[in-house]
């Protein structure tokens, strides 16, 4: 049993430089770990309040500080055996390919790891989308992080299908209730789909920074609908929240997902083997049936 704290965060915070926001980020993590929290998830672009904090104000600018200077000072503070965080996302600078990227730090004790945003919005228009999805494990569970508009990609399931995955972690940043619901619903049918749970945080509050000017959202879990999760929710949502700090305590145990997994004679999407392929057929004009699914 690992316990997961998913947190919004508010970027606006009174500070005047990147250290003291790192700091503040520093001391919501240490709070949940003392807590109790085994792991803690912050959400998307929880880092671009370090924009009006750096000369020249740009997000490239952003990175190079981030990457450069606080995240060395954040590994030393928060390596702690048995804690881990997903440190929500920031910008990093590729100078190799000259490009901006979405990226989550990931401090998994004593490592460093990290995952790129795959699929970008119209305004992540100075972003180039990652390439790799990646797995990781901690606590005997198996990991992976699927940043906002990917957990809406349902392309991503498929090849996450067979891959034993646990727990997808989805840091989001959402500007209207609309796409709050949106990464919900997903993230919803991301459980069923792969028979694993989904918690969702999203960031908080107004911004100078135009990329994310304004932000609302929520914090989320959701689980298979299998009857290994009969007796508990499967499915709990806050509030809609538009600023702060707030946490949602999440208590995972695999057994409940190995149960799960053992019972071949119940209907679980995440069990099927041998999917048919199949191609899009229009039949022709007239004809009642209209499009159909031809399996191959």
């Amino acid at each position: 049993m690992i316990a997961i704290d998913l947190c919004t965060f508010d970027t606006k915070a009174d500070v005047k430089s990147p250290a003291a926001y790192a700091a503040v980020v520093v001391d919501c993590v240490e709070a949940s770990w003392n807590n109790g929290a085994d792991l803690v998830l912050l959400p998307e672009f929880a880092w671009v309040g370090l924009v009006p904090l750096v000369e020249p104000r740009t997000l490239q600018r952003a990175a190079e500080v981030f990457w450069n200077e606080v995240l060395p000072a954040l590994k030393s503070l928060l390596t702690r055996p048995g804690k881990a965080v997903v440190l929500g996302t920031v910008p990093f600078w590729d100078a190799e390919r000259q490009e901006l990227r979405n990226r989550a730090p990931i401090l998994l004790e004593d490592r460093v790891l990290h995952q790129d945003k795959l699929h970008l919005t119209p305004w992540e228009s100075d972003f180039s989308p990652g390439t790799e999805l990646h797995l990781w494990e901690f606590a005997g569970l198996r990991f992976a992080v699927v940043i906002c508009l990917d957990i809406e990609i349902p392309e991503i399931s498929v090849r996450l299908r067979g891959s034993g995955v646990d727990m997808l972690l989805v840091p989001s940043a959402t500007e209207t209730v609309l796409g709050v619901e949106r990464v919900g619903r997903c993230a919803s049918a991301r459980a069923v789909e792969l028979g694993c749970a989904v918690g969702v945080c999203h960031l908080t509050g107004r911004t100078e920074v135009e990329l994310i000017d304004v932000n609302v959202g929520r914090t989320g879990v959701y689980w298979p609908s299998q009857m290994s999760f009969r007796d508990a929710p499967r499915w709990q949502e806050s509030s809609i929240i538009e600023e702060g700090i707030h946490k949602q305590r999440l208590m995972i145990d695999r057994k409940h997902l190995q149960v799960m997994r053992r019972m071949p004679l119940e209907t679980n999407p995440s069990l099927l083997k041998n999917m048919p392929s199949f191609e899009l057929v229009r039949d022709d004009p007239g004809q009642e049936s209209g499009l159909g699914f031809r399996l191959m």
